[in-house]
């Protein structure tokens, strides 16, 4: 993502299930942004079974660091949850024309994950009355939140 001409990256973690466990902004894409990425997402959610990441060689050095180089998996498609994920928040990202600050970048990334996961109701695995009934339930628990 650039920032006033600079690229920055997002790093985002994910469920097996796609929805979006951790958001974080680095300026470098080093082994020290993947260990305190991969640490803080850990801290939060706890070991993983398997982390799926892409061949970023940073990613195999932090978890040497941590130990869990035995639980990496890195595959032709198997990062594909992780990059379908990316494409609301690009979407999103176009339509507000960028970000100023890497700051404020942080704070979209987080709100936006937690918006996601909460309306993303996998339309493709329900009938159309089941899918009105849970985006509707999902928008009245929106409400209350906002109302309190």
């Amino acid at each position: 993502m650039k920032i006033n001409g600079e690229t920055h990256y997002l790093w985002r973690a994910l469920d097996h299930e796609g929805e979006v466990l951790e958001s974080f902004v680095t300026k470098r894409r080093d082994r020290k942004a993947a260990l305190k990425f991969i640490k803080k997402s850990m801290k939060r959610c706890g070991r993983p079974q398997i982390i799926v990441t892409d061949r970023l060689r940073s990613y195999g050095a932090a978890m040497k660091v941590i130990g869990n180089a035995p639980k990496q998996e890195t595959g032709r498609w198997l990062n594909n949850r992780a990059e379908n994920s990316h494409l609301p928040f690009r979407r999103r990202e176009r339509a507000m024309l960028r970000f100023r600050r890497m700051r404020s970048l942080q704070k979209f990334a987080t709100v936006h994950s937690s918006v996601h996961n909460h309306f993303n109701q996998e339309r493709h695995l329900y009938s159309r009355t089941n899918f009105k009934l849970n985006r509707t339930a999902a928008l009245a628990e929106w409400r209350q939140l906002g109302a309190a």
